[in-house]
């Protein structure tokens, strides 16, 4: 059952490091992922040839190599049952090469069974392309249960979570400390431009509650510069005030990523903008 439960993944966010088409092998290995999260059998069943194979590398006791093999039906079987915890199985730093209708994808993973780190390796793949698209003929992994590294990208997703829970639970001192020191805040009214610790003093009466304000990312999507130590984002988020948009930008610190600069926007339907305009006072230029 090792085997089993080493590949099963839930992918909660879509791994935004891997550049993809529609008709690439490393589509094919996110929808089997996708199918694994949604326990959704058939649609895993249909990411494998026929003659697909799982095999893991790893060592026994006495430090010998040893190759485990698994049968793709038991695979199936075993994600189509519903499981108490989360397994996710984030991927980064994916490679593909294509040779015809060969195709291989190399794919360093963490994994984590709910909030916690199980395990670490990586994910050989081998692909077909066969009538109805790219198809995984062989995955070959390897796992480790010590080092194990922490993409940038969870580790960013984790930051901006835990920011966002904190002002839901009134603790400002996770949600001010995970900003650097002369980050922006910008709020949806005009006049909110908050450096960091003024925005700390204007908002001491909302942390003084039980929750200052509870906002809920639905999505996020994430981008990296060339050397990794920015990144930038943006996310649909759940409010009071509606569906809002927030977007950001975050820096490799020292001490960890950190949030240097927010901006907050609520989402006004197109066909509702002459009712918002009316609103705040204003009218429709004429053409």
């Amino acid at each position: 059952m090792k085997i089993y439960l080493l590949l099963f993944s839930a992918l909660f966010y879509v791994n935004t490091l891997v550049a993809q088409t529609l008709a690439d092998p490393v589509t094919t290995v996110n929808e089997m992922f996708d199918a694994m999260r949604t326990s959704n059998g058939d649609q895993l069943a249909n990411c494998f040839h026929p003659e697909a194979r799982l095999h893991s590398v790893g060592k026994n006791k006495d430090g010998k190599v040893v190759v485990e093999s698994g049968e793709i039906e038991k695979f199936v079987k075993m994600v189509s049952t519903p499981h108490k915890e989360i397994f996710n199985e984030e991927i980064y730093e994916v490679e593909s090469n294509i040779d015809g209708s060969l195709a291989t994808v190399w794919a360093p993973y963490t994994f984590y069974v709910g909030d916690k780190l199980s395990h670490c390796g990586t994910n050989a793949f081998q692909l077909v392309e066969m009538e109805k698209g790219w198809q995984v003929l062989q995955i070959t992994d390897t796992r480790y249960r010590k080092d194990c590294p922490e993409p940038d990208a969870i580790l960013i997703q984790r930051l901006m979570d835990n920011w966002h829970h904190a002002a839901a639970v009134a603790d400002e001192d996770v949600f001010f400390g995970s900003m650097t020191p002369d980050a922006i805040y910008l709020g949806t009214d005009d006049s909110e431009r908050w450096l960091r610790d003024d925005m700390a003093k204007w908002a001491q009466p909302y942390f003084d509650k039980e929750s200052a304000w509870a906002f809920t990312a639905k999505d996020r999507e994430l981008y990296f510069a060339n050397d990794s130590q920015t990144a930038w984002f943006e996310e649909r988020l759940e409010t009071w005030m509606g569906p809002c948009r927030g977007s950001g930008v975050l820096q490799k610190t020292e001490d960890g990523w950190k949030l240097a600069h927010y901006n907050l926007a609520m989402l006004v339907p197109n066909d509702k903008v002459d009712d918002y305009l009316k609103v705040i006072g204003r009218e429709r230029k004429k053409k």
